[in-house]
Parts: C-alpha cells; structure tokens; sequence
C-alpha cells in the first residue's frame, strides 16, 4: 500500500511539474506561432497584391496593342503616328508605342524613326501571346530601359517600376518573376540567390534569414520577403498577451492534478488490496431463451465485496482497474470462480454456457485464451460452454482483435459482441470480425413500445444481424413488451431483470434447476425475480 502510494505521489509531482511547464511552454510556442502566421498573411498579402498590379498592368498594354490593330491605317502616317501618341497618352503604364515592319522599328508614338533600329531580343513569351523583352532602351526618349510587350507588328514599351508600384515597409522585399524563372522587377533589393532559392517553393515559409511569402496567377510569380530579426518586436507583444493565459493554465492543471491525485489515491489503493486478497465474486444473470423460457445459461458479472460485506458497483471500480491494468488479474478471478462456483453443473448440463466478458488489453493480447487454455482441462467443462464477450472498446486494434477472436472460435469458444450499438466501431466492423453472437445493449431494448427517435434502431440492428447469421441476446429486458416484441422478430435469447436480476452462484443454481423443472413441467414463461 505504501509503496503504492509513493508511486502515486511521485506521478502526482511529476505530472504537477508537466502541468506547470507544459502551459507556459505552449503559450511561448503559440506566441511564435502567431506573431509567424501574422508576418506571413501580411507578406502574402502584399505578394497577392504585386501580382494584381503587374497582371493588371500587362492588361493594360495588351489592351493597347490590341486596340492599335482598329481602325487600319496607312502605317506611319500622321494618322497612325497620331493614332499611337493618342493610346501611350491614355494609357498610364505604357511610355511609347513603336510600329514594326520586317523586324526593323519604322515608327513610334514620337513620330518617323529615321535610325535603323532592330526589333529587341524576345526574352519570353506570356500565356496570352504577348512577346516579352525585359530590357530595351528607348529609341527616342534615351530614358531608362523599359520592359517592350510585342503583339503583331506593334509593341510597348512600359516602365519595370509599374509591376512592383505596391506601397511596402523599407524592410520588406519583392521580386516579380515569370513562370521560367526569370526575374521581372524587383523593390528593395531583394538577394538574387534567395529569389533564385525560393522561386520554386510552392508555398509560404521561412529560412534562416527571412520570412516569406509566394503568389502565383497568369504566369507570374511574386515573393515577398522579411528579415527574420523584424520578429522579436513583435513577439514580446504576443508573448505579453499570451503568458498570463499560460501561467493561468498552469495553476489550473496543477490544481487539478492534486485534486485528482487525493481522489484516487485511496480508491486506487484499496482495489491493489482487493485484487491481492481476492475480494472479488461473481453474480450470474440467467440468460433466456425467449421462445421457450428456458434458461440456457448466464452472463458473468464481476463484483467487489469489501470485508465489510458491501458492494462496490462495477462501474466505481471497473474503469480504474482497466485504467491501472488491474482488470486482468480480476478477469482471471472471475475464471476461477466460474470454475469453481459451477463447474459441476456445467458438466452436468451440457446445453449451458456462461458469458465472460473480456477487457479490451486480453481482447488485443489474447492472454484470455492463455488462461482459459491452461484451467479448463483440468475440469469437465467444455470449450464452448464458455462464452467470450468483447464489447466494442475491445476493437482499437481491428487487427488485432480480429486474431484473438479467431483463435477463441477455433478452441471452441462461442464469441459474442457485447453493448454493440454504443461504441466506435459498430457496423465498420462488425462485419469482418469472427463471431458467433451479438447482444443488443440495453439502451436500444429500453426504446421498444416507445415513440422515441432511436426507437426504430432495435429493428436495424436484429435485421442486420440475422443477415450476418449472428444468434441475438436481448440485454436489459424489463417489460412483457419488450419480450414479446423480441420475440416477434426472432430474437433467440434474452437476459434482464423481467426474469431475474445478477444472482450468487448458489442462488443462480437454484433458478436453473427451478426454470428446468418448470419448462420439463411445460411451464415455458419463466418470470423470476429473486431476492
């Protein structure tokens, strides 16, 4: 006892130390998390709007090559010239306009060009069509080199600074490239080799230096980027916001840590105790055969008895047994006293079974089979006299289960799945899974007879059954309208509390030589509810 309650203590302390830690870690953690995703939708943000800006301005001088293609006019007439001056004029992004003919520049929206000019080297193409020569100087103006946009005979030229003409903190970085990897513009500077780094990064990130962010839209690529030092400011903001939460959280979970550690200490000890002295005994609920009212056998329920003669009810102390892992030596228990409590009649009365239900670690392991494998010999009962019941919490490991069922119905073991219905798995398994029975839980019986929105689920599940060639057990009968409506749909056995509620073993004995006797006398309804 002490020893375990040492263990208790030190997990306790420990786990006390994780929920102090654990919290105020998060918060850290979260903080960088947020102020991250915060920097990153801004420099997505301003990437999503340099692609606007540079497709909106490719669109403006497509538009205007395509409007120089109508009305036609005599080329580099006064008109035509007129005509190209009037579209660079209304069009903001585009500087001049140029006419070609046999790859040489005849005209501009300046007028005549006397000079033998080359039409520019394409350096590639857009998804529309349009040629694209990234930098030409000017024949006439001499000013800064351009980006010329070719389409016909004709092109524009347009200023580089109009792609990336997006408002920006001195700090955050841009480039605009095309889908080849060719660079377009550029603001403030930005690393060739990190452009060249991250232009084929599918999504937004972070390296060592820098953050950063990438859209794409109609064969345009822009990168925004920022240093990663800009995050310190702005983490302190976040982390001041969020690690009062963390501490708050802290004293909670430590709080709660105590609280349960007191709780269970004492619950926990004593069932080590019960399990070391054997404090556990069996009561046996008849199961019935509804047609006939015979009883063909019972379900094993484990109870707690303390020295003092209480009770403990299986759900105060079931779940902490399989939680600590002692629900396997009390399993083993109830082996031994089905044994021992009915083995003669067992031996006498072949046509008997008795349903143990087994915890979800012997239905993963199969240790059970183990057990039962190495006991029964030694007596007169036989295999399938004994039924194996693995509720749906048992099948975490499909697989797994699956083995151990097998092997259970290959030494003769009957196998039924207990509660279905209630748990995870149900129909997306039930299927595939060895067995031989299925109980339907009590909360499905408690509908018949009423106007309820499940009340139509019993049917489905004895439907779904007789399609799988599963015999049925009705837990949880307490009314002749229930028994009756099992009946009328062919459900073969039932158990509750309408023929007998969970009796000692000596009791049990008695109610299956008494249902015995009253079916031989032709007495078929057995109703009996013992004391």
């Amino acid at each position: 006892m002490e020893l375990r309650r040492s263990r208790v203590i030190a997990a306790a302390v420990f786990l006390g130390l994780l929920g102090a830690i654990i919290p105020i870690a998060a918060m850290v953690y979260i903080s960088w998390v947020i102020t991250v995703e915060k920097q990153q939708n801004n420099l997505e943000r301003i990437a999503q709007q340099t692609i606007m800006r540079a497709s909106r301005t490719f669109e403006d001088a497509r538009a205007a090559l395509d409007s120089l293609a109508y009305p036609r006019l005599v080329p580099c007439s006064d008109q035509h010239i007129a005509r190209m001056r009037v579209i660079a004029f209304n069009t903001p992004s585009v500087k001049e306009v140029g006419y070609f003919e046999n790859g040489l520049l005849k005209c501009t929206s300046w007028g005549i060009e006397e000079r033998k000019v080359d039409r520019p080297w394409i350096d590639y193409m857009t998804p529309d069509g349009v040629e694209v020569a990234t930098r030409v100087q000017p024949a006439v103006s001499m000013g800064n080199p351009m980006m010329a946009l070719h389409y016909g005979p004709y092109n524009v030229l347009v200023d580089p600074a109009r792609f990336v003409d997006i408002l920006a903190d001195a700090d955050i970085s841009l480039a605009l490239a095309n889908r080849q990897g060719m660079l377009i513009n550029e603001l403030n500077s930005p690393e060739t080799a990190l452009v060249n780094a991250l232009i084929d990064e599918p999504k937004n990130g972070m390296t060592s230096s820098v953050l950063y962010a990438i859209a794409r839209d109609k064969g345009l690529i822009a990168i925004a980027m920022e240093p990663r030092s800009n995050l310190g400011g702005r983490l302190q903001a976040e982390q001041f916001l969020l690690l009062p939460v963390g501490a708050f959280i802290a004293i909670f979970i430590v709080g709660v840590v105590i609280w349960l550690s007191r709780k269970r200490l004492s619950p926990l000890g004593e069932l080590v105790i019960a399990v070391r002295k054997r404090e556990f005994i069996v009561h046996y609920q008849p199961i019935i055969e509804l047609k006939t009212g015979i009883c063909v056998g019972a379900e094993a329920l484990v109870r707690w008895r303390r020295p003092d003669g209480s009770l403990v009810r299986p759900d105060l102390f079931i779940p902490l047994a399989e939680e600590s892992g002692l629900i396997l030596p009390i399993t083993d228990q109830v082996v031994e006293a089905v044994i021992a409590d009915l083995g003669a009649l067992l031996a006498a009365d072949r046509s008997l079974h008795i349903a143990i239900n087994l915890c979800a670690d012997d239905v993963t392991s199969g240790r059970i089979l183990d057990v039962l494998g190495d006991k029964l010999p030694k007596t007169e009962i036989a295999a399938g006299q004994i039924w194996l019941e693995a509720t749906e919490r048992g099948f975490i490991d499909i697989e797994a289960a699956r083995a151990t069922l097998a092997r259970a119905r290959e030494r003769g073991h009957l196998v039924a799945i207990d509660d279905f219905g209630t748990g995870y798995s149900s129909l997306q398994y039930l299927q595939g899974l060895p067995m031989d029975a299925l109980k339907i839980d009590k909360s499905f019986v408690d509908t018949i007879g009423r106007n309820s929105a499940t009340s139509s689920v019993t049917g489905h599940i004895i439907e779904m059954a007789k399609t799988l060639d599963l015999q049925i057990v009705a837990e949880g009968v307490e009314t002749e309208e229930q028994a009756d409506y099992l009946k009328a749909h062919d459900v073969s056995f039932g158990q509750g509390w309408l023929f007998s509620k969970p009796l000692p073993a000596a009791d049990f004995i008695d109610y299956h030589r008494n249902a015995k006797a009253r079916s031989g006398s032709g007495q078929k309804n057995i109703r009996c509810v013992a004391a």
